[in-house]
């Protein structure tokens, strides 16, 4: 199995939600290695590798544990609208996916298969095509970003009543946290955000974290939550199915079409960071 590189070990992942986490000892998986966790009677929490003992740095946020097993530059990605005291936080489970990391990330990316996969809920036949949008590196923040995007939607979110050119924008924080900015049925001017924070087991192997931080007073939580679950499981059947499970990197290995702008950026971007894990690409 090829080693996590330090690229990879230096991010943060987000590796269980904290509700779900048991008092006393635990186990849990990331880039390969076999974790510990301890959550103490006062709710302290300590991670360790299981294999050297080694203690890996962590963070509470958004409801959830943190961790790296490296040396990361910066904190958790930041979600200003956590902050927002409005906003319903919507933790959606963790769904175990026999694919690579950064294939499910960029599956998220990919406004191409809503009316295949998500028929008449987030596209549907005739409206198939996938517009123009921009993308861009953020060399000041480190992070890719797609905007300007819109796609037809039969029902955009739960709340919605109807269908609606929903407005998107994309968000990678880290290799494998990726944020979809979209149209709020319940508030004009504003965004709903719904997150997927990735945890690569090994490197045909993840369990995906989505989190959402909406707009939505009527809606209940169970309903929200089956209905992200829904759409989730629905991606499950594709990323399961392709060939090869790695994410390639190397050009011309897939060819791109003019909707895959996004997609594009973000292997770019792993390339640039040195992050090849879950990938074909190999260190040098």
């Amino acid at each position: 199995m090829k080693p996590a590189e330090k690229a990879a070990l230096d991010q943060w992942y987000c590796v269980d939600a904290l509700d779900d986490i048991p008092p006393g000892e635990s186990a849990n998986r990331l880039l390969g290695y076999d974790l510990v966790v301890n959550r103490s009677s006062q709710g302290d929490f300590a991670v360790k590798r299981a294999d050297t003992g080694v203690p890996a740095v962590h963070r509470l946020r958004y409801g959830y544990l943190w961790v790296s097993l490296g040396d990361p530059a910066g904190d958790v990605p930041l979600i200003p609208e956590a902050d927002e005291p409005d906003r319903r936080l919507v933790i959606c489970g963790a769904v175990s996916v026999k694919a690579s990391g950064p294939r499910v990330v960029e599956n998220f990316l990919d406004m191409a298969h809503f009316p295949f996969v998500h028929t008449d809920i987030l596209g549907a036949e005739p409206h198939t095509e996938v517009r123009h949008y921009t993308t861009e590196i953020r060399r000041d923040v480190d992070e890719v970003w797609a905007t300007n995007c819109e796609f037809f939607q039969p029902q955009a979110a739960l709340s919605a009543t109807g269908g609606i050119m929903a407005q998107y924008m994309y968000r990678v924080t880290t290799p494998f946290t990726v944020m979809l900015y979209k149209t709020s049925p319940n508030a004009a001017n504003r965004w709903d955000v719904i997150c997927l924070f990735v945890q690569p087991l090994d490197p045909e192997r993840c369990r995906a974290h989505p989190v959402m931080f909406l707009i939505d007073d009527v809606s209940t939580t169970t309903d929200l939550i089956a209905f992200q679950q829904m759409i989730f499981l629905q991606d499950r059947i594709i990323l399961e199915n392709q060939r090869p499970v790695l994410l390639p990197l190397e050009p011309r290995a897939e060819i791109p079409t003019r909707a895959d702008a996004c997609s594009v950026a973000y292997r770019r971007w792993l390339k640039e960071k040195g992050v090849v894990y879950g990938t074909t690409a190999q260190l040098v």
